[in-house]
């Protein structure tokens, strides 16, 4: 009998592509994709459970299907759309939602691998950051709210679960900014914006890692681990190098608008207004300091190397959203005229 893999929050495409990937390991028998709504994508022949994780149902669930790795992805920073939940049912999945899934592995016997959906929004993003974020790192101050502090709430959790369960395998995946072509996350509708605002005076260092890797280090994770390598811990996930916010903005052709700093909360909730983005002060924050985090883990103790940098990941994602306003040599050609009529002339 091969492995019974549990997925939560099918319904998102990024999870659906996750789900027909994992189906097609000769050592997967069965794939069961567990969401409150139904897809709107194939999920190939895994079978799908309509169940809202927050209630106690689950447990059934993994009983029935003798689960033995469960991929918890339903943890996210935004509804799945529009008209479906706000903050607070968002909040109340990922926390408590995590919550009803660990107490139903924790009291099934077949369980035996543990793979969650994290973060790097729990590091937070402050001026006085180190240049580099290792996984054994706290933040200098602990997210106050949105995303990033549900994510430090569901890894305490699962850390939890880790001292009350050692003979599960337990590995938490902290992403950095996801993107790729079909990407639906609020810095890809950020950078979808036909003009950039930005933070005055800042120009944040930034990581991405592409949809497709996602895929494949969750396929890592969920499986047996390779010679040499562990599938259990705390991994950063990011594409090698990094990316100024400016460099992004030129790539993709698109001018930015830099904004006072104490305007910039005023900015984001006109912008939310109009059901533009969700430009909640925690992307505020990533977008005036940035983030970038070490990888040695994902690489040498996890095994895994991510097949886009940093910079291709961004360029995927650019050459599927088209062009902006203007092609991005008309733009620097453009900044550079402006930066020239600007300068002060020198008297004689």
């Amino acid at each position: 009998m091969g492995k019974v893999v549990l997925v939560t929050g099918v319904a998102r495409r990024l999870t659906g592509r996750f789900v027909r990937r994992i189906q097609r390991e000769p050592g997967v028998d069965r794939v069961i994709g567990v969401d409150a709504e139904p897809p709107g994508h194939p999920l190939g022949e895994a079978e799908f459970v309509r169940l809202d994780i927050r209630q106690p149902a689950i447990g059934k669930v993994l009983a029935e299907h003798d689960v033995d790795t469960v991929v918890h992805m339903d943890v996210n920073g935004t509804p799945l759309g529009r008209g479906r939940g706000g903050r607070a049912t968002v909040k109340e999945t990922n926390v408590i939602g995590t919550m009803q899934l660990l107490g139903a592995c924790q009291k099934s016997p077949t369980v035996g691998r543990l793979v969650v959906k994290s973060t790097t929004n729990v590091y937070g993003s402050a001026p006085r950051d180190p240049a580099v974020l290792t996984e054994a790192m706290q933040p200098k101050s602990l997210p106050s709210g949105g995303f990033a502090k549900d994510a430090v709430e569901v890894e305490g959790y699962v850390r939890g679960f880790a001292r009350r369960r050692p003979d599960v395998a337990v590995a938490v995946l902290r992403f950095a900014n996801i993107l790729g072509p079909g990407a639906d996350s609020p810095l890809a509708e950020y950078f979808s914006l036909p003009v950039l605002p930005t933070v005055l005076g800042y120009d944040p260092r930034l990581q991405f890692v592409h949809e497709d890797d996602v895929a494949e280090v969750l396929r890592v994770a969920a499986l047996d681990p390779a010679p040499g390598t562990l599938n259990s811990g705390t991994f950063n996930v990011a594409g090698a190098g990094v990316l100024l916010l400016s460099q992004a903005a030129r790539r993709l052709g698109k001018p930015m608008v830099p904004v006072l700093l104490p305007a910039v909360t005023w900015v984001g909730q006109a912008l939310r207004g109009v059901g533009v983005t969700d430009f909640s002060p925690e992307q505020v924050r990533l977008l005036t300091h940035g983030r970038v985090v070490d990888t040695t883990q994902m690489r040498e103790t996890l095994g895994f190397r991510p097949r886009y940098t940093t910079s291709e990941t961004f360029a995927d994602f650019a050459r599927a959203r088209g062009p902006g306003l203007l092609p991005p040599d008309r733009l620097a050609r453009a900044v550079d005229r402006l930066a020239g009529a600007l300068a002060v002339p020198r008297l004689p």
